[in-house]
């Protein structure tokens, strides 16, 4: 994407944003390399699972329900879009909330949200943790903006990290609740792969797909200071009308507990 594309697109809010973060037939103009490799050799690959009640895209029999592979939208910061921040030291880190290394330092302001994904084994049926698999997430701020694209945030790289799983398979990130911007339903992206160098290498992506939020939660962080143009953006969205959530957004449903006051968790488990 050319610079004048990122000027235009954050001068009216994002509303162009839903028209590249929509799903692979969308994107493939911007990411096509990596889009395409998986698209046409899809039979080779290890498909994202989420475990969850059986459906009729479930994994020969083992009860772990396919979750579909999702575009990384315009902003992904792994090198296939321009920038690329997995190759800066820092970026393997827990607490993604700051920009680290020589960009701005800023830090992303909102209601507190701790992100545990678990990544396990989709041929043993979901039940063996993927120990040393590496997990790349990132999303948007409570107003709407990616660090790195999004005119004025440029400079910052925050509300982006890596973590390698543990022997529980699982990755926690702290961040904040993002923002709800024109067209898309509340999500955070993410890439898994294979081991942590991998990650910081920036090669090698075994999955690409993007977790939602419940309605309820969002409506109730929304309403509280910072958050007010998700309110208004939220409103004639749905999850069963997004463009990415529409066609099984039941197993990349987060499990969300909390309050704003305390801040909110939210858990996920994947399969690969």
């Amino acid at each position: 994407m050319q610079e004048h594309e990122h000027h235009e697109h954050e001068r009216h809010g994002h509303e162009h944003e839903h028209e590249h973060d929509r799903g692979l037939s969308h994107n493939l103009p911007v990411l096509a390399r990596r889009r395409m490799i998986r698209l046409m050799a899809g039979a080779g690959l290890i498909p994202l699972v989420g475990c969850g009640t059986g459906t009729d895209d479930e994994s020969a029999d083992d009860g772990c329900a396919t979750v579909p592979e999702e575009t990384a939208g315009p902003y992904p910061g792994d090198g296939s879009n321009g920038v690329n921040v997995l190759k800066e030291s820092g970026v393997v880190r827990g607490d993604i909330t700051s920009s680290f290394g020589a960009s701005a330092g800023g830090t992303a302001e909102g209601v507190p949200l701790t992100v545990t994904l678990t990544v396990v084994d989709a041929a043993s049926g979901c039940g063996t943790p993927k120990k040393g698999a590496a997990v790349y997430v990132w999303h948007c701020d409570r107003a709407g903006g990616y660090s790195l694209y999004t005119e004025g945030l440029t400079e910052e790289n925050y509300l982006r990290g890596v973590q390698e799983t543990d022997e529980r398979g699982r990755v926690t990130f702290r961040s904040i609740f993002p923002g709800c911007y024109t067209g898309r339903w509340p999500h955070i992206h993410f890439e898994v792969y294979g081991g942590l160098a991998d990650a910081t290498a920036a090669t090698a992506i075994t999955s690409t797909s993007q977790l939602a939020f419940p309605k309820e939660v969002c409506e109730t962080v929304y309403a509280t200071e910072g958050y007010e143009r998700s309110v208004t953006n939220l409103g004639p969205l749905s999850l069963e009308t997004d463009g990415v959530f529409r066609d099984g957004h039941e197993h990349q449903l987060a499990a969300v507990e909390g309050s704003v006051e305390r801040g909110y968790t939210a858990t996920l488990t994947i399969a690969v």
